[in-house]
Order: C-alpha cells, then sequence, then structure tokens
C-alpha cells in the first residue's frame, strides 16, 4: 500500500485554553507532513516542484477527538487520492505512533494546485509529478461527512 507514514512532534505552544491541541495546530501538523512525504514522494524534484509553486486550495479537517500535548509525536499517515490536470488531493490520519496507542484524532484531505508563481496561474503537473503521485494513490481518507 503506498500510504506514507510520518511522525510529526507537537509543541507546547500548540495548546488551546482548553489544554487540546488547537485546531489551527492541526494545518501546521499537515503541513510538516506533507512536506516530509513530498521528499519521499518526488525524491530530489520535490524542490523543484516546490520552487515551481504549489499552493493550498482547500482544507477539510474532521476532529474525532481531542489531541493533548505530549512528548510522543503523533503519527500522521498520507495518501494520494485524486490527481487532476493541475491539482492533486492529500488525504491525512493523524493518530497514536503504533508503541503509544491506536487512537485517531483527525481525518482531512487538502486540495494542491500546482501553481506558476511568476505569472500567478495555475500550471499543469508535469508528467514526472503525475507519475510520482499516481505512485502514491490510494483511496480516499473516509470523511463523515461525504455523500
Amino acid at each position: 500500500m503506498p500510504i506514507t507514514t510520518t511522525l510529526v512532534p507537537l509543541r507546547w505552544s500548540d495548546m488551546d485554553a482548553y489544554g487540546h491541541v488547537n485546531n489551527v495546530q492541526y494545518l501546521r501538523l499537515l503541513e510538516e507532513a506533507r512536506i516530509t512525504a513530498f521528499a519521499q514522494w518526488f525524491g530530489s524534484g520535490s524542490e523543484e516542484m516546490l520552487q515551481g509553486g504549489v499552493i493550498v486550495a482547500r482544507q477539510e479537517i474532521e476532529y474525532l477527538r481531542p489531541l493533548v500535548y505530549r512528548l510522543a509525536p503523533v503519527r500522521i499517515d498520507l495518501r494520494v487520492s485524486q490527481i487532476g490536470g493541475a491539482s492533486f488531493e492529500v488525504g491525512y490520519e493523524v493518530r497514536d505512533p503504533e508503541d503509544v496507542g491506536d487512537a485517531v484524532y483527525a481525518r482531512a484531505e487538502t486540495t494542491l494546485a500546482a501553481f506558476d508563481l511568476a505569472t500567478e496561474r495555475p500550471r499543469r503537473l508535469p508528467q514526472t509529478e503525475r507519475d510520482a503521485l499516481r505512485a502514491q494513490l490510494e483511496a480516499p481518507v473516509a470523511l463523515r461527512g461525504r455523500r
């Protein structure tokens, strides 16, 4: 299965007034996992892809249970769930590492658009990027709000 797993440490400042990891901080966790995954998916071409431009077009997060600060990192499983002409979707599950437990804290999906920073317009995904993404293709994350 082409699911990429990465461990992301929590920061003390990730907590909100209720002692839980703040909803906005989840976006940072997803971003850190995504950048790590890009290095694996695109290899030495990951910097070229990011410099060519990739922007977040949409994010959807489903919070399943509170995540509190701890020293152990969270495990984030990522997969590509859809590839379009100029965009692709990445699905995530934020969970405990195997040595900590089996809780799933959130599921999420990000739509990323290939973007030409110079012209400020979408760009088509070149075949090399499409091939790297296709190698990671997996069923979408099961979000409850989906029809």
